[in-house]
């Protein structure tokens, strides 16, 4: 559906971009506007009267410019902005640009006219259908609409951003579809006609003319409440003025100011009111500028979606089997929604034809009998959770619906990422159906793969080739990420390991470049898919790294194995959300462990007007001594104004970084209450106790839940 309508989506979309500077163009013309909520319609009537031989109409638009149809003096027909309180011209009436006029014409109606706008209307439905689905899928992925603005798993930039930046632009793009939907079926006369006529109200007997300056219903109205005053024609009693608002029109006695009739506006002419004001941003340069961001998102769905189709069709592209699926003694079955898993399972396939065997690969829902198949190997990703990928949701039913005459021997490898609740359940769920079937019989329990890490995978690899009895060789050169923007850098100094197993580590770029603490260094270890990230802190242009070495650590032995003038390929990543905030007169720094890194940067470069509190929670006294000379010269160049330890191991009681913030809740209340920032970094554990910390100082000082500040973006978090 996105891609047989992509083409006109693309269309709409710039030509959007272009019509979007119209309003804000149109509202920043240099008019000496007034409040027109302080003028009565007396006021304006009155001045123009005076001030020339007739008027015909006064017209109110969107940006609260009001423009008057008059005869002048010397007899001239003229229309003109004016001034309501003094009736003077201000300026000619806006003339529509001729880009803007080229702009609305194809986004309408695609100069085809009526089969053009028929066109643009249909595919304004099919985007809302888009968003809708696209907002099923979000939640279906997160686990529910509960969880639709938790954390995202960035796999890569298109799927991330797809995401993220849908999340946001859900609600204007809905409006868009909806609206503009609305405006072609009033194009096509398919909503209800207008039936509503004019009530005659019953008038109080009057004899006496009245000024028109003294019309009851002129002096206590508005000119921000009228859309349009149409004058009499004529002095013949019969010719009303006719003063039309947003929900109603009404006709006023010249003579006697009395309401002559009404004329309620339908349900339909008010949509049509509000969908096209909505749809076009006119008379607000803030939603304009929201309409703007829309349609700029619309241009990278389109992109992003592409990009993600062709990856996914390339990565799920079966290659054609060499073997017959009844002649082959390997059957490999495949899950995967991205396509990722497809790679992994392709490389398998490839290694077992290498040695000789017969293989047969196919998608998980294409399972069926195999006449000679001895082994089956299952390799799947879990959606949401634990649901089943696109290309396996009919596998766990074929099972028990298709029967296999022979044993069958089988493995299921699991892909996923931790950071997911329902970590690899749908492998999980498929190893527990097989093991059901007599005719099953598993090698291994569940084996799961983190982040598509080829170490894993090849661990797996070398457990089922032994069980085997085979020596597969893995090719995994279509597995390796890209190396675009990555460089090199210098090691300058290391520290020892300390008690914690953690070393600092300084890096200078070899090339100039561009980074500010809280950033990411990027690097991806030998033999692997997937990148690791380390926040950094910069020192005089150096990266400084915090990491703590783990025993089968690859990246942390890397790095500890690395020594003085040794060179490394990284890349740097742009981590905007976590910068040191610019215009803030004080901000709370929460780290644990290695989570310090990046707030040594910042508290190395600080500003001197910038309040400064560190709270850092380590195990030990010891762990601090990497870091001592660093915080005490900060200290000593008042740098930083403050500096709280919790060493969890020191006592016998433990205290966390989370416990020593509720020592200080009046500085936590008044840093939040005055608009100043809160930093967190260091394990998501962690993150989890502060927050909770912080939200009780925040509800028993200031009586507010801690939710108003996050989304005020005064609490920053880079967790791991």
């Amino acid at each position: 559906m996105a891609i047989s309508s992509s083409l006109f989506i693309l269309i709409a979309a710039i030509t959007g971009i272009v019509l979007a500077f119209e309003p804000i163009s149109d509202k920043l013309h240099s008019f000496d506007t007034i409040n027109l909520n302080d003028v009565s319609i007396s006021e304006t009537v009155t001045v123009l009267q005076q001030k020339y031989d007739e008027v015909l109409t006064i017209e109110i638009d969107e940006n609260d410019f009001v423009s008057a149809d008059v005869i002048t003096l010397e007899g001239e027909s003229q229309t003109f902005y004016i001034n309501p309180k003094t009736g003077d011209k201000i300026g000619e009436i806006i003339e529509k640009k001729p880009i803007f006029e080229f702009a609305t014409n194809l986004h309408r109606s695609l100069f085809l006219k009526s089969t053009g706008r028929f066109i643009i209307g249909f595919v304004s439905l099919l985007l809302l259908l888009i968003a809708v689905t696209g907002v099923l899928l979000i939640a279906k992925r997160q686990g529910g609409f509960s969880k639709f603005f938790s954390k995202i798993v960035k796999e890569d930039f298109n799927q991330y951003y797809h995401i993220i930046i849908g999340r946001y632009a859900l609600i204007p793009i809905i409006i868009i579809t909806i609206t503009g939907v609305y405006l072609s079926l009033e194009k096509f006369s398919l909503l209800p006609k207008e039936t509503a006529t004019h009530q005659n109200i019953e008038q109080k007997n009057v004899i006496s003319k009245i000024n028109v300056a003294d019309f009851k219903v002129f002096k206590e109205t508005s000119l921000s409440d009228v859309e349009k005053i149409e004058f009499p024609f004529s002095t013949d009693e019969e010719d009303y003025f006719f003063a039309k608002f947003t929900d109603k029109e009404i006709a006023i006695h010249q003579f006697t100011g009395q309401i002559v009739s009404q004329k309620k506006q339908s349900l339909a002419s008010l949509g049509s009111y509000y969908s096209l004001i909505l749809h076009t941003g006119k008379g607000s340069i803030i939603w304009s500028l929201i309409l703007l961001l829309a349609c700029f998102a619309i241009l990278f769905f389109i992109f992003s979606g592409f990009s993600m189709t062709l990856k996914r069709k390339k990565a799920t592209t079966l290659i054609k089997n060499k073997f017959n699926k009844d002649k082959a003694e390997y059957i490999i079955l495949v899950g995967s929604e991205t396509g990722s898993t497809f790679n992994f399972a392709t490389i398998f396939y490839k290694a077992l034809l290498a040695i000789g065997k017969t293989a047969y690969i196919t998608q998980l829902n294409e399972y069926t009998t195999y006449n000679k198949a001895k082994n089956i190997v299952i390799f799947t990703a879990t959606y949401g959770e634990g649901e089943a990928p696109v290309n396996a949701t009919k596998f766990l039913k074929k099972i028990n619906k298709i029967p296999q005459n022979n044993i069958l021997k089988f493995s299921v490898v699991g892909f996923g990422s931790t950071d997911y609740k329902e970590f690899c359940k749908y492998a999980i769920l498929v190893q527990a159906h097989l093991q059901l079937h007599e005719n099953f019989i598993p090698i291994s329990p569940v084996f799961k793969i983190n982040n598509q890490s080829f170490s894993e995978f090849n661990n797996w690899t070398k457990e089922w080739s032994t069980f085997n009895k085979i020596a597969l060789k893995i090719e995994k050169e279509s597995l390796l990420v890209s190396e675009k923007n990555e460089q090199v850098f210098t090691v300058l100094n290391k520290t020892e390991v300390n008690i914690d197993d953690t070393f600092l580590i300084q890096l200078k770029p070899n090339n100039k470049t561009t980074f500010v603490s809280g950033d990411l260094l990027s690097i991806t270890p030998k033999d692997e898919t997937r990148s690791r990230l380390y926040s950094v802190g910069k020192t005089d242009n150096t990266l400084l790294l915090s990491i703590k070495k783990h025993e089968f650590g690859l990246c942390s032995t890397y790095f500890n194995s690395l020594n003085t003038n040794d060179e490394i390929v990284a890349k740097i990543q742009t981590n905007e959300k976590f910068h040191f905030p610019k215009k803030t007169k004080e901000v709370i720094l929460i780290a644990n462990g290695t989570g310090i890194a990046p707030f040594l940067g910042m508290i190395h470069k600080k500003s001197s007007k910038t309040k400064i509190h560190l709270f850092w929670g380590a195990r030990t006294k010891k762990s601090f001594e990497i870091y001592k000379d660093t915080i005490e010269k900060a200290i000593e160049n008042k740098s930083l104004t403050t500096f709280c330890t919790a060493y969890s191991q020191e006592q016998k009681e433990k205290i966390y970084v989370q416990d020593i913030i509720l020592n200080h809740p009046k500085l936590i209340a008044k840093t939040l209450d005055k608009g100043n920032c809160i930093m967190i970094c260091g394990s998501i554990h962690m993150q989890k106790g502060v927050l909770k910390s912080l939200e009780e100082i925040t509800i028993s000082y200031l009586k507010t839940p801690l939710e108003k500040f996050e989304k005020n973006n005064q609490i920053k978090t880079d967790c791991y």
